[in-house]
């Protein structure tokens, strides 16, 4: 029986003390080439679209629909997998998946024979891979570094995320003024192999397994009650669908802005990604630093805040000042999906994990299908401005409205005084009380 792994706890702020543990450290560096190859794939797939479609907004929304509309209907199936099944070897099946797809993109598009309906097709042979793929990584992370680590090791897993999505636009932009989409996904193809390895090297002995679930009716049934009786929980997962369907959809924005708004190429395509993600890596970064679990009314903080610099930066009348406002905007978002992402992790029973985490991407990523073909067309019909403009109202809306609800529930009153001199008082005693009971408030 192999003696389970010494669990010790990290000092409080240590950005990188995830990267102690060899199995993690494995896990990261796979995922920094891998994460660089995706991003540069996300910038060539939406160019390629852009140029088979005639620059349709539509058609962008649409194919990246297809990518994400999978989330809808496998995404529980895949966290109900991770909590079945051997986590580490469901991961070598699903990343191996996803550099054959990538490689069959590229040779279509090498050949010259690839038309629109390839793109469609792919993407959604894409989507079903990553529906399974993103829960049982999501769950994996708990078992590469033990409770004590988790909180730290989902921010530096953005971290690494964010890194290729630094590096990614910017050499795929350069790539394809250069050489065209096709070398792209393949290299894409090619740094799937750098997970796999990574994958292969662990050593099985140093995780912190789970008790895995065996096989049994209801599975599904029982993680959506278990949600349902956890209101910090549902509340998070509904912010997070609202700012992911309305406000995280820079893959279509920004590409219009740079070719409908600005009349720039690729290359400023790729300028605007790596503009937001360095604010991006820049959150994850920041992100990594705490270690409590956040509270609900830090999640409403910072879905506000991302709301408001989204309108601000679709306001911004040149190229120049649109990429700055896109630094601080991928910074706010990233606060937001981290603190969330860490929220209900921690919140959560390591028995259910893998299925929470499933229908926590399920509400992330599976609004992606409605708000992508929505700010596609709003970006075509109103212009590519309004697509961060009414993302961001929306978003503000949202953030404003749940935090009311919590303002009232926990029972915040607004005093008014008129005798001698009138003012107002905002007593917090309330909520103080039901924080000093749980994460509740």
């Amino acid at each position: 029986m192999t003696a389970a792994p010494v669990r010790t706890r990290p000092a409080r702020g240590s950005m990188f003390s995830s990267l102690h543990v060899r199995n993690y450290r494995l896990y990261a560096a796979g995922n920094v080439v891998s994460n660089t190859g995706t991003w540069m794939q996300r910038v060539a797939q939406d160019w390629l679209v852009l140029e088979l479609s005639g620059g349709s907004g539509v058609a962008l929304g649409l194919v990246t629909a297809l990518q994400f509309g999978p989330i809808l209907l496998f995404a529980l199936y895949g966290g109900m997998l991770a909590d079945r099944y051997d986590k580490r070897l469901l991961l070598l099946i699903t990343q191996a998946s996803l550099g054959l797809l990538a490689l069959t993109l590229g040779i279509l598009d090498g050949t010259g024979v690839v038309v629109l309906w390839h793109v469609y097709v792919l993407a959604g042979a894409l989507g079903i891979a990553s529906a399974l793929d993103i829960p049982i990584r999501q769950a994996f992370v708990s078992e590469l570094v033990g409770p004590d680590r988790l909180s730290n090791a989902v921010g530096l897993n953005s971290s690494t995320f964010n890194l290729g999505r630094l590096v990614g636009p910017a050499v795929a932009g350069l790539i394809i003024a250069g050489y065209g989409t096709a070398p792209v996904f393949l290299l894409n193809a090619a740094s799937f192999a750098f997970t796999l390895g990574a994958l292969l090297r662990m050593r099985p002995e140093e995780l912190f397994g789970s008790a895995r679930v065996a096989r049994a009716r209801g599975q599904l049934l029982e993680a959506l009650r278990y949600v349902r009786a956890r209101h910090d929980l549902l509340l998070a997962m509904v912010l997070v669908f609202i700012v992911g369907t309305f406000g995280l959809n820079f893959q279509i924005t920004t590409a219009l802005m740079a070719r409908e708004e600005f009349g720039l190429g690729a290359s400023a395509f790729g300028l605007l990604g790596s503009c937001v993600a360095v604010g991006s890596l820049t959150g994850a970064l920041l992100s990594t630093r705490r270690q409590a679990r956040p509270r609900l009314r830090f999640l409403v903080g910072a879905a506000l805040a991302f709301g408001v610099v989204e309108i601000i930066a679709g306001l911004m009348p040149t190229f120049a000042s649109f990429a700055v406002l896109c630094v601080p905007a991928g910074a706010a978002a990233l606060i937001f999906i981290i603190a969330a992402n860490s929220a209900v992790q921690l919140g959560t029973d390591a028995a259910v994990r893998g299925r929470v985490m499933a229908l926590y991407l399920l509400f992330f990523m599976g609004g992606t299908p409605i708000g992508a073909p929505i700010i596609g067309w709003l970006a075509e019909v109103l212009g590519p401005r309004s697509g961060l403009i009414i993302g961001g109202t929306v978003c503000v809306l949202a953030a404003a409205a749940i935090g009311l609800w919590l303002a009232v529930r926990s029972g915040v009153r607004l005093q008014g005084q008129l005798h001698g001199r009138p003012h107002l008082t905002l007593d917090l005693a309330p909520l103080r009380e039901r924080e000093h009971a749980g994460y509740s408030s």
